[in-house]
């Protein structure tokens, strides 16, 4: 994977261009009591929500890039105008060369969908079935659907669970189904939303396992997820969105050095001893004592090396183990959330 020093995307093609994109909503202000709702019936205030505000980023041909964001940051909105389903207030969307919304019957041949809680099977019909009239839909010649079908159905070792009917399937073998119902017409760019949501930990193994197989190929995916997990296991490149806005586009490697080259620390100590032992150190940010014998230390690397904090931790305490890790996803994520800017206007506070 290409990066700059300070974590940024180097120039590669780009399949997705997205300019000055912004989303707005007419909606309403509720009132609350009795006579705010009668009063609303005959006279309303008109509200004017942002849900996605000036974003402008893109997509590089043939990468995983996970779109972030908490619930209500406009994830699912940019999705929406990505895919086509809803018209941007203005800026530009250039997807392969189309704007999807006016170029949506030729653009949806090229692109397909996953959404976690959205199904494209019919409920009472085998899979198998839904796959065969999705094929007939894309025109998808018989010869490629059967070998292309045949190569998932084994990527996914569903065997003959295509032949039940949906409605009897788990939630994971459903969601394998949804993969092959979206990758059948081969397409070069797939959308991605919430797709491991509620599944177990093998499930979500096989469909990241089948993500990264299909990626290898060629395919690009847009993964806009909360399952920190999918980022780091899938994602080359990272782009975050609070409040409409975004707030981090880069390399997942750079995403991890915004808080600087952090550490965590963790220390099972021989004898019980005080946070108070490790006072005055150099390049120590936070310590945490989880007991009497085990501390958790937070020390930024770019202020002492690490052999040399290893060597003063040494001579200021005995332990009986030690292990170093990289500052949690989590954590740099929630902080990223915490400092991004705020307004005043909250979709939520309003009826849509």
């Amino acid at each position: 994977m290409d990066e700059t020093m300070d974590g940024k995307k180097t120039d590669m093609q780009p399949v997705i261009t997205l300019s000055h994109l912004t989303k707005e909503y007419k909606t309403y202000r509720r009132g609350s009591g009795f006579t705010e709702s009668i009063k609303s019936f005959f006279r309303r205030e008109s509200v004017v929500v942002t849900a996605v505000r000036d974003v402008s980023f893109t997509v590089r041909k043939g990468s995983v890039t996970g779109i972030l964001g908490p619930n209500g940051a406009g994830k699912s909105t940019l999705i929406k105008m990505m895919t086509g389903t809803l018209f941007p207030t203005s800026g530009t969307i250039d997807v392969m060369g189309y704007t999807p919304a006016k170029n949506r019957k030729a653009y949806v041949q090229h692109i397909g969908a996953v959404f976690g809680q959205k199904s494209q099977l019919i409920w009472d019909i085998p899979p198998e079935d839904s796959f065969f009239m999705n094929a007939a839909i894309y025109g998808v010649d018989d010869a490629d659907y059967r070998e292309r079908l045949s190569l998932m159905v084994d990527l996914f070792e569903l065997g003959d669970c295509i032949k039940k009917p949906t409605r009897v399937l788990s939630l994971g073998e459903r969601m394998k189904c949804e993969f092959i119902m979206a990758m059948l017409h081969n397409p070069p760019v797939v959308f991605l939303d919430e797709p491991t949501i509620g599944l177990d930990v093998l499930a979500k193994q096989r469909i990241r396992s089948f993500i990264k197989k299909m990626n290898a190929l060629g395919t690009t995916f847009i993964l806009t997820t909360h399952d920190l997990e999918d980022v780091e296991q899938l994602a080359q490149d990272v782009i975050i969105i609070n409040k409409g806005m975004k707030v981090f586009d880069g390399t997942l490697g750079g995403l991890s050095r915004t808080l600087g080259e952090k550490k965590i620390i963790t220390l099972t100590l021989a004898s019980r001893a005080g946070k108070e032992l490790f006072s005055g150190l150099k390049g120590i940010t936070s310590i945490t004592s989880t007991s009497g014998f085990e501390m958790t230390i937070e020390a930024d690397t770019a202020a002492v090396s690490m052999p040399q904090l290893l060597k003063e931790l040494s001579a200021r305490c005995s332990f009986t183990d030690i292990s170093v890790k990289p500052l949690p996803m989590e954590q740099i994520i929630t902080s990223i959330y915490t400092d991004s800017p705020d307004f005043n206007i909250s979709p939520a506070d309003y009826e849509k």
